[in-house]
């Protein structure tokens, strides 16, 4: 039994846990100065980031590990503050994007300088380019293994 206790996938698994949430915690202070909590961040940036700067509401909610109504949730909040739309598709009243605002961008574009240095200090300038390159593939593996869909976009 002792021998379960110590199994190192234990270990991994809990400093990645440990990594995420103390990351996260230093980052949240940074993104409340801008008024954004780190869900409205990630789904800002992800916005930002996608053509057309919207994203079916399906795909944002996997993008961010949302379910659809928490992704509702979301957008919907971020409407009410000016910084999100959402708007039907032309083409199929069933499909609904999120979208970034100018408003939107402009709050990002303000947040980002202060979120990149703390991410810098807490993050990535921790580690050496060698170990920043593995980390990448290595979380890319994990990342598409759990949520096969977190870097699609489906087009109209």
């Amino acid at each position: 039994m002792d021998d379960l206790f110590a199994d190192p996938r234990l270990t991994l698994s809990g400093l990645l846990l440990e990594a995420t949430g103390g990351l996260l915690s230093k980052l949240e202070p940074v993104m409340r100065a801008h008024g954004l909590s780190n869900l409205d961040l990630n789904a800002l940036m992800r916005l930002s980031r996608s053509p057309g700067r919207r994203l079916r509401m399906s795909d944002l909610a996997a993008q961010t590990s949302l379910s659809t109504s928490g992704v509702t949730r979301l957008v919907d909040r971020l409407a009410r503050t000016g910084l999100a739309a959402r708007e039907s598709s032309p083409g199929d009243r069933r499909t609904t994007y999120a979208v970034l605002t100018p408003q939107g961008a402009e709050r990002l574009a303000q947040a980002l300088p202060d979120y990149l240095a703390a991410v810098d200090r807490w993050f990535t300038g921790l580690l050496a380019p060698g170990q920043l390159a593995s980390l990448d593939e290595a979380l890319r593996v994990v990342r598409d293994a759990a949520f096969p869909g977190a870097t699609e976009y489906t087009p109209d």
